[in-house]
């Protein structure tokens, strides 16, 4: 129950911060709806809850890291929304709403992305420019590293250059290490940046590099078994998109195996991070969830 409040506090923190962070925005009115249509309509907020915890078991100041937190929910929600497009996946429904593009068209999808990748990089150098401070820069590169031609986009391009085709281990891993790990990776580490502990760093890369392919796994386990109500989107697509997955490579029971695996390694290395338990019960939420 301790753990549960904690999250829904951290939650509830983000999403207040995010609604306030895309209000009184000098912008066209649809532009503005849809950044808030797609960013404001749940999701779990894992990864700025990532920066958050991480920061504040590291003894940091949690206000500092929260718009830095921020601004990678935004660069995620971005990128679902150009993931969903008819180009990409293709995708009607995005946490229990209709996608982007089906309510605004996908030229609007597309700018909306553009936008909240845009303003998360504003709202990361407005952190940082009354002080200068190198933290927030640091912040800023691991952040842009992450979600960039290095990271998060050369895992998509990965992903949909080998639709249809069975990737070995390396090549699926290392498309989902970028793909999806690469931003969890950057949440954890700026949380240990932002509250100056450098010396913390190689425990979060460990941490979430783990993390980050459990997580993988056990969204590739769902579109499988998952419930498409309590996922808020489709499931099945991505056999039907032949899409290469781990359950594709290894089968179901294989696929539980290795997500249990990777999840018990994160969650040792979180016990050195947290001396709390909240990182640590974190990591198994999420290895059992259902959504």
């Amino acid at each position: 129950m301790e753990f549960e409040k904690c999250l829904l506090d951290k939650q509830k923190r983000v999403n207040e911060r995010l609604k306030e962070l895309v209000s009184n925005l000098d912008a066209p009115q649809i532009i503005i709806d849809s950044m808030k249509y797609s960013l404001l309509a749940g999701g779990k907020r894992i990864r700025p809850i990532l920066s958050i915890a991480i920061c504040e078991a590291l003894g940091g100041n949690t206000e500092e890291v929260l718009d830095v937190a921020c601004s990678i929910e935004m660069i995620h929600t971005y990128s679902l929304i150009h993931d969903d497009l008819p180009c990409m996946d293709n995708d009607d429904y995005r946490r229990g709403k209709l996608t982007n593009h089906k309510v605004y068209g996908e030229a609007i999808a597309i700018l909306t992305g553009d936008a909240l990748l845009n303003l998360a990089f504003e709202i990361l150098l407005l952190s940082s420019k009354n002080s200068y401070d190198k933290r927030f820069i640091d912040a800023a590169f691991e952040i842009s590293r992450a979600s960039g031609v290095m990271g998060m986009i050369a895992g998509q391009v990965i992903d949909i250059t080998n639709v249809g085709k069975l990737l070995n281990e390396n090549l699926l891993k290392n498309m989902h290490e970028k793909k999806t790990g690469k931003l969890i990776e950057a949440s954890c580490n700026v949380g240990a940046i932002i509250a100056n502990r450098y010396d913390a760093l190689p425990l979060t890369r460990e941490y979430s590099k783990n993390l980050g392919i459990a997580f993988q796994i056990v969204d590739d386990i769902l579109d499988v078994v998952g419930n498409s109500e309590k996922l808020g989107k489709s499931v099945g697509k991505d056999a039907k998109n032949n899409k290469p997955t781990f359950v594709s490579l290894y089968g179901l029971e294989k696929s539980r195996e290795l997500a249990k695996e990777y999840s018990l390694k994160a969650a040792e290395l979180a016990i050195k991070i947290d001396n709390t338990g909240f990182l640590h019960a974190l990591t198994e939420y999420l290895l059992y969830r259902e959504s």
